[in-house]
């Protein structure tokens, strides 16, 4: 038995090693050996699922004023393709406009969505500094990142064909709705207009498509909306992503749920979503944000998912229209969502969306602690003393099933001397040592498993919380104290880290010393080696676990005294 658990804590002690090195090796600027990020992949472009295929996904790459040219650009899917409309009778232009929170760019060529803006939330510390806001949506020579929409099923109207614009460009004083249009020439005997309606305080933007017949024939146009992006700094190694954020696209339909799929999946067709639908929506997710293109329930439409020009990958809806008469005109209404993941705001956005804030298997726990972490933050009006408060609520929720825990603990110190002497008396005897370590731990009510049970059933609820400050945008620039001015970002000087190492410590100290010398070694090695990561991570995430070992040691030291088992501490002998 003890040759079992010696070899699995050497696998154990191995296999951190082995992580400690390929982190090391990322930190120096090399790839990760063990779990390297997936290279961008250059395959060309696989035909669509259906019958009819979408136009190539960006601008051409002909040279435009105000619109830098998009490399590879002219690549286009296999298959059918609407017929290249003609030259634009004014010049191609970028559109701004702006509200409250939100600033987005728009393109006169298919009216696309080009680049968003969010005004209240800072860029990240590593990005480029020529803007101080957050960019999502992006088209420049190191981004593309897009929202694009139009006709197939015929040569109609898509997002390469010019068109004009009208409306205002900033939200006016009072005024709640910013609206504008724009409007393509006919094509195809079909005049597409696609309306824009922004409201203040709301990252959630109307997009009404109107499709007039102006030809002499019945068309029967199909509507396709997607999103386009590269795969960009997705995955990376265990280590640098241990928590396993997921970029990449989403599926969120009435009947399978969200559905998310790895671009690699892609890379290789080996992708499973609910291809056919009448509800729910697409979605490009990454860590803090997301954008997401809505239909309305009860409309038909097909869900794609495709690699496209090599390194880009698009996710959207195919939406087959009613047939449209002569001098007719049909309209479906739908919704363009670009904006951060308050959990509060995506529930009223769409059904599910709230989704794209990943917790896992542990959403049934990670939702209400997001609650209650967010009733808490209304009080104290900071997320770091917000983060300690939950801590300590959940602490006192599990005092009692911790106390039984520590009961066992202090109950096993008490009798471990006598189990050394065992120990030592019948060393060369195994089997008869453990028939008298058994007998003394029955007769003195002890049992050596018992401060495991408490624990085991707190992980959960701690593995939950861990997903819950890792996945809250309110962490994002959130300031706690002093040097501390963003909590989603690690410590700058290692202050908290060195902290976290020091109370993991010392709480490993107060442990009884395991029976085993290679167990007792083996707990000295495995916090040393846990606290190392914990240098990489957000500063909210240690300061939640500085947090939760101070006052398991403040517990565990008073369940010692209560029971008259002098606290002491168990330095690590290595000799």
């Amino acid at each position: 038995m003890n040759d079992i658990r010696r070899t699995i804590l050497w696998v154990i002690f191995g296999f951190s090693m082995v992580m400690l090195w390929d982190q090391w090796q990322v930190h120096s600027g090399k790839q990760a050996t063990f779990f390297p990020s997936a290279p961008k992949a250059t395959a060309p472009a696989p035909t669509a699922s259906g019958n009819t295929s979408l136009p190539a996904p960006v601008a051409s790459a002909t040279a435009t004023p105000g619109v830098p040219p998009t490399a590879g650009a002219t690549a286009v899917l296999p298959g059918a393709v609407p017929g290249t409309p003609a030259a634009p009778a004014t010049p191609r232009e970028r559109i701004t406009v702006s509200t409250d929170v939100l600033r987005v760019t728009f393109d006169t060529e298919g009216g696309s969505v080009v680049r968003t803006e969010f005004l209240k939330h800072a860029a990240d510390s590593s990005a480029d500094k020529t803007t101080s806001t957050f960019v999502l949506l992006d088209q420049s020579p190191d981004k593309i990142y897009l929202a694009q929409s139009g006709l197939i099923g015929g040569d109609f109207p898509n997002h390469k064909s010019p068109m004009t614009f009208s409306g205002d460009r900033a939200l006016k004083d009072g005024a709640n709705d910013l609206v504008l249009k724009f409007e393509s020439p006919a094509q195809g005997g079909v005049k597409l207009v696609k309306t824009y309606t922004l409201k203040r305080g709301s990252y959630e933007v109307g997009v009404k498509h109107q499709v007039a017949n102006v030809g002499n024939q019945t068309v029967s146009p199909q509507l396709y909306v997607q999103l386009v992006r590269g795969a960009g700094t997705s995955g990376g190694s265990f280590i640098t992503n241990p928590t396993g954020t997921f970029t990449g696209p989403a599926v969120y339909t009435e009947e399978k749920k969200y559905q998310k799929i790895e671009f690699s999946d892609v890379d290789k067709n080996k992708m499973e979503f609910q291809k056919d639908a009448t509800s729910g929506w697409v979605a490009m997710v990454q860590h803090y944000f997301a954008s997401a293109w809505i239909l309305p329930d009860g409309v038909k439409r097909e869900n794609f998912i495709r690699k496209v020009d090599g390194s880009l990958y698009s996710v959207g809806m195919i939406a087959p229209l009613q047939p449209v008469a002569p001098e007719g005109v049909q309209a479906v209404e739908g919704k363009l969502f670009t904006g951060p993941q308050e959990e509060k705001m995506l529930e009223r956005v769409a059904p599910g969306l709230d989704l794209v804030k990943d917790y896992g298997i542990f959403t049934i726990l990670a939702k209400p602690l997001y609650w209650l972490m967010d009733k808490i933050h209304g009080v104290l009006g900071n997320w770091g003393w917000s983060i300690m408060a939950l801590v300590l609520v959940i602490k006192i929720a599990f005092y009692w099933l911790q106390a039984k825990g520590y009961e066992s603990m202090a109950k096993m110190k008490a009798v471990n001397p006598r189990v050394m002497q065992l120990r030592e008396r019948f060393k060369d005897n195994p089997q008869q040592m453990q028939q008298e370590m058994m007998k003394l731990y029955r007769d003195e009510k002890v049992n050596p498993f018992g401060g495991c049970l408490p624990i085991m059933v707190q992980i959960p609820v701690f593995i939950a919380l861990y997903w819950v400050l890792l996945s809250s945008v309110e962490m994002r620039n959130a300031p706690w104290i002093g040097w501390i001015r963003d909590l989603s970002t690690p410590d700058p000087y290692y202050i908290l880290p060195v902290i976290m190492t020091g109370t993991t410590l010392l709480q490993t100290a107060l442990n009884p010393v395991p029976p085993d010398p290679l167990q007792a070694k083996m707990m000295w090695f495995m916090p040393l080696i846990f606290s190392v990561m914990f240098f990489f991570f957000p500063a909210g995430l240690v300061l939640y676990w500085i947090t939760n070992n101070v006052l398991s040691i403040a517990q565990q030291w008073l369940i010692n005294v209560r029971m008259g088992v002098p606290p002491e501490f168990n330095l690590p002998k290595f000799s």
